[in-house]
């Protein structure tokens, strides 16, 4: 039974590497699309959950978008006030509650994350592909699990 168990830990801490190796690298391409945009990589990463969330028919309001990106309600009014003044997002209130702000991506900004991130986009396809549906359904099973158990280990104060 140790054997079986110092596999599952050896898997997991191979997978981790890999997820990290992964985030360093998205995270170097936001500071590249950051540098595109003119904007530092906090609002590059803003403006990327804004167009994911948006994308989902989801968009999200300031509040949602602080938990996204772990940020104060002034930091983040800061930095919605630059990526307004810069032309890349707007600000409304569409939802019954005026008193809700929804954040929406201009189309200048949509149109230069569509060129930035098109090859990219194109050569991840063209390897997701290679996989069967159902293999990639597990995967992002497991993926949404494994977050969930970090997410209950820092509610309960492990992390």
């Amino acid at each position: 039974m140790k054997q079986a168990s110092d596999d599952v830990a050896r898997r997991r801490q191979r997978l981790a590497a890999g997820l990290i190796d992964y985030g360093a690298s998205f995270t170097e391409l936001g500071r590249r699309f950051a540098e595109t945009l003119g904007v530092h990589s906090t609002d590059a990463f803003a403006l990327m959950e804004i167009a994911a969330a948006e994308h989902a028919a989801a968009p999200l309001s300031p509040a949602l978008l602080s938990k996204r990106i772990t940020l104060t309600s002034g930091a983040m009014t800061t930095l919605l006030n630059r990526l307004e003044r810069a032309g890349y997002i707007t600000r409304s209130r569409e939802h019954a509650d005026r008193r809700v702000v929804t954040l929406r991506c201009s189309e200048n900004a949509r149109q230069l994350a569509d060129d930035f991130f098109r090859p990219i986009n194109a050569e991840q396809d063209a390897i997701l592909a290679e996989y069967d549906p159902a293999q990639l359904a597990q995967f992002e099973r497991l993926l949404e699990r494994l977050r969930t158990a970090m997410d209950l280990g820092r509610s309960e104060g492990a992390l």
